[in-house]
C-alpha cells in the first residue's frame, strides 16, 4: 500500500519533509537514523556518523544493521513530551 499525502502526491523523502509535532507523532514508535536526523535538523550522512560513534542526541537502538530512533525520544528533546 503505497503512501500518499492529503492532495493525493507522494511524500518527498525524509530530509524534504516539513516536520510538525503531529506528523512526527505519526511515525509510530520508532523510526530510522535518517528520519530523526531529518526532524533534528541533521543531514543523512552526519546522522549516521553521529550514530557510529554513538554521538547521536538522542538514544536510538542498533538491530543488526539498522539504527531505530524511538520517537518519544526525539519529542523529549524537542520539549514536547
Amino acid at each position: 500500500m503505497a503512501t500518499t499525502t492529503s492532495d493525493g502526491q507522494k511524500p518527498s523523502r525524509a530530509q524534504d519533509q516539513v516536520w510538525t509535532i503531529d506528523t512526527v507523532r505519526e511515525l509510530g514508535v520508532t523510526t530510522d537514523i535518517e528520519t530523526a536526523g531529518s526532524i533534528l535538523g541533521i543531514g543523512r550522512t552526519k546522522a549516521y556518523a553521529l550514530a557510529k560513534t554513538n554521538d547521536f542526541p538522542v538514544r536510538f537502538l542498533r538491530v543488526g544493521r539498522r539504527y531505530l530512533v524511538p520517537v518519544h525520544a526525539i519529542l523529549k528533546l524537542l520539549g514536547v513530551e
